[in-house]
C-alpha cells in the first residue's frame, strides 16, 4: 500500500451516518457550535498576550496585527468550512487530509494537531493557575508557592494547573451535551465582561496614547514598525486558535452540512470584531509602553486602573475598582472554556486516528452510557495533567502557534487537491474564489510562521521526528487501508527530518554561542545523529536486500 493512499470519500460519509451504542451522540446545533468556537477562541490570548504584543512589538497598531492574523484565519476558515460541510466526521484537519492528501500527510497533520490541542490546553492551564492565585490573594487566601509553580519557575509542582485539566476532562467524559451547556454559560459570561470593558473604557480613551499609531522601528527586526506589526500578528495568532476545533465535533452535530460552516465562520467573525475593539480601547486607555515587561502579562488589570479621575499629583483614582475582580473571574472562565474545547478536539482527533488503525484501539473505545471516547479522555487527563505539573508555559506556548499554522496550511492545500481530484463530490458549502483563497491562506500562515523564533522551529522538527517514528513502527503497519512494510520513502523522510534537526540545532547554537545552555542542544544533536544512523541503516539494508 502507498503511504499516500487516500481514504475513500464514501467510507468517510458512511461514518457520519452510523448509529448505535458505539457511536458519538448528535447533540450540537448551530448556536452551540458558535458558542463552542467562541469558548475556544476567547480566552488566553485576549487577556494576556494582547498587552505583550502591543508593548514590545506593535504599539497601538496591535489592532492591525489582529486584522492580519484574522485574515489568515478567515482564509483557512473558509477552507475548513467546505471540508466540514463535505466531510462531517470527527477529526478536523486530520480527516480532511486523509481524504485529499493521503494517509501519511493525514498522520503528519494529526500528530501536529497535538501541539494545538493537548499542548495548547497545557499552556492555558498553567496561565489559569496564575490567575486563580491572584483571585485568591484578593480574598487574603495564599497558596504555598512550592505547589503553584513548576521547578523551572521556583516551585515543585503546579497543582492548580493539573486540577483544572482533571476537572475539564471529567466533564468531557460525561458527554458534550453537558459540557457544551456549561461552555455556553461560560461564553456568555466572557463576552459580557469583554463588552463591559469596551463600553466603560471607551469614555476614558486618551487620543494622545495613539500617537504615534505605528511606533518607529528601533533598529531591531520585529521591534515596532512594519516588522513589529507582523511579528505581533504571529504572536496574537494564538488568540485565534480554537475556531477550527468546532470541526472536530462534526459527528456530534445535527445537520452538519449546514451547521458546521455557521459554527466556524460565525465564531471567527464575532471574535475578530471583539478583539479589534478590545485592543483599541486597551491601547487608548493606557499607553502601550506600560505593557512592556511584567505588566504586559495582565494588561486588562493595568488598563482598568487607568479608568478614572486624574488627581492633582498626577495619579489616577480608578472609577471601577470592582471591575478588576470581575475581569479575573472572566479570565478564569475563559481559560476554563478554552481548556474544555482543546481537550474535546484532542480526544476526537485521536478517536479518528485510532479508528483508522494508526493508533491503538483504546483511543476509539466509546463509553456505553455517555457515548464518548472515555479512554482517550482519561489518557490525556493523565498525560496533560502530569505535563502541567512540571513544565513552564513559555516552553509550550509558541509550539501551539506554529503547530496550528502548519495545520491551516495543510487544510488550505487540501482544498486545492480536493477541487482537482473530486470536483463533483457533494458540498453544502464551497470555498469562494478558489484557488485565490486557499493560496492566500497558505502564504499568510507561512509568512507568520517565519516570524516565530528559530528555536520554536527546532522543537517542531523534534516533535515531527517523534511522530514519524510512531507512524513507521506502528501506524503504517496497522492501517486499515493496508500495511506498509519496508517502505523506503518513509526511511528517506525520517533521514531528512533527522538531518534538518541536526542542521537547525547546530546553526542556531552557533548563532547564540555554546557558553550557556549547551546541554539541551547537545541532547538534540545526539537524538538527530541516532536517527540519521537508524534510517541510513534501514535504507542500506533495503538496498542490499534487493540486490
Amino acid at each position: 500500500m502507498s503511504i499516500f493512499q487516500r481514504k475513500p470519500l464514501n467510507a468517510l460519509l458512511a461514518e457520519t451516518n452510523e448509529e448505535g451504542e458505539y457511536t458519538l451522540k448528535k447533540t450540537l446545533g448551530p448556536y452551540k457550535l458558535v458558542a463552542l468556537g467562541l469558548g475556544a477562541i476567547i480566552g488566553a490570548g485576549l487577556f494576556s498576550i494582547t498587552g505583550i504584543a502591543a508593548g514590545s512589538y506593535a504599539g497601538p497598531a496591535i489592532t492591525i496585527s489582529f486584522l492580519i492574523a484574522a485574515t489568515g484565519c478567515c482564509f483557512a476558515g473558509l477552507c475548513y468550512a467546505e471540508f466540514a460541510s463535505m466531510l462531517p466526521v470527527a477529526g478536523s484537519a486530520y480527516t480532511y487530509s486523509y481524504a485529499t492528501l493521503g494517509e501519511f500527510i493525514a498522520w503528519v497533520i494529526g500528530w501536529d494537531l497535538v501541539l494545538e490541542y493537548a499542548v495548547g490546553a497545557a499552556t492555558v492551564s498553567i496561565s489559569w493557575s496564575r490567575y486563580i492565585i491572584k483571585l485568591l490573594e484578593g480574598f487574603q487566601i495564599y497558596l504555598p508557592a512550592e505547589y503553584t509553580a513548576c521547578p523551572w519557575d521556583g516551585g515543585i509542582v503546579n497543582l492548580p494547573a493539573a486540577i483544572i485539566i482533571i476537572l475539564m476532562s471529567l466533564l468531557l467524559i460525561r458527554g458534550t451535551e453537558g459540557s457544551s451547556f456549561v461552555n455556553s454559560i461560560i461564553v456568555f459570561l466572557k463576552i459580557a465582561v469583554v463588552l463591559v470593558f469596551i463600553i466603560l473604557g471607551w469614555q476614558f480613551i486618551r487620543t494622545e496614547n495613539y500617537v504615534p499609531y505605528i511606533p518607529d522601528n528601533t533598529g531591531v527586526w520585529g521591534s515596532y514598525g512594519f516588522s513589529g506589526i507582523i511579528r505581533a500578528a504571529a504572536i496574537v495568532f494564538f488568540a485565534f486558535i480554537g475556531f477550527d476545533a468546532v470541526s472536530t465535533a462534526a459527528q456530534e452535530t445535527k445537520n452538519p452540512r449546514k451547521n458546521m460552516p455557521i459554527g466556524i465562520l460565525g465564531s471567527l467573525l464575532i471574535c475578530t470584531i471583539l478583539y479589534m475593539l478590545f485592543a483599541h480601547v486597551l491601547t487608548g486607555v493606557t499607553n502601550y509602553a506600560a505593557f512592556q515587561g511584567r505588566d504586559g502579562i495582565a494588561p486588562v488589570a493595568l488598563a482598568i486602573d487607568q479608568m478614572g479621575t486624574v488627581l492633582p499629583d498626577g495619579s489616577i483614582q480608578p472609577v471601577f475598582p470592582w471591575l478588576n475582580k470581575a475581569i479575573i473571574l472572566a479570565i478564569l472562565a475563559g481559560y476554563s472554556s478554552v481548556i474544555l474545547v482543546m481537550l474535546l478536539g484532542q480526544s476526537r482527533v485521536f478517536y479518528s486516528m485510532s479508528r483508522d488503525g494508526l493508533l491503538p484501539k483504546s483511543f476509539s473505545r466509546i463509553h456505553p452510557k455517555y457515548r464518548t471516547p472515555f479512554k482517550s479522555n482519561i489518557t490525556f487527563l493523565v498525560v496533560i495533567s502530569v505535563f502541567t505539573l512540571f513544565v513552564p508555559a513559555h516552553v509550550v506556548g509558541e509550539l501551539t502557534s506554529i503547530g496550528t499554522l502548519l495545520a491551516f496550511i495543510i487544510v488550505c492545500a487540501g482544498i486545492l487537491v480536493m477541487r482537482k481530484k473530486m470536483p463533483d463530490a457533494p458540498r453544502a458549502f464551497k470555498t469562494p474564489w478558489v484557488p485565490v483563497v486557499p493560496v492566500l491562506g497558505i502564504l499568510i500562515c507561512l509568512f507568520m510562521m517565519f516570524f516565530l523564533p528559530f528555536d520554536t522551529w527546532i522543537r517542531l522538527i523534534l516533535w515531527m521526528l517523534l511522530g514519524h517514528n510512531i507512524y513507521v513502527f506502528y501506524g503504517s503497519r496497522h492501517s486499515k487501508l493496508g500495511a506498509t512494510k519496508n517502505n523506503n520513502i518513509l526511511s528517506w523522510i525520517g533521514l531528512g527530518i533527522a538531518i534538518f534537526l541536526f542542521s537547525f540545532t547546530f546553526i542556531h547554537q552557533l548563532s547564540i554561542g555554546w557558553e550557556e545552555n549547551y546541554l539541551f542542544p547537545a541532547i538534540l544533536l545526539l537524538i538527530a545523529l541516532i536517527h540519521i544512523v537508524l534510517y541510513s541503516s534501514k535504507l542500506i539494508f533495503a538496498i542490499s536486500h534487493k540486490k
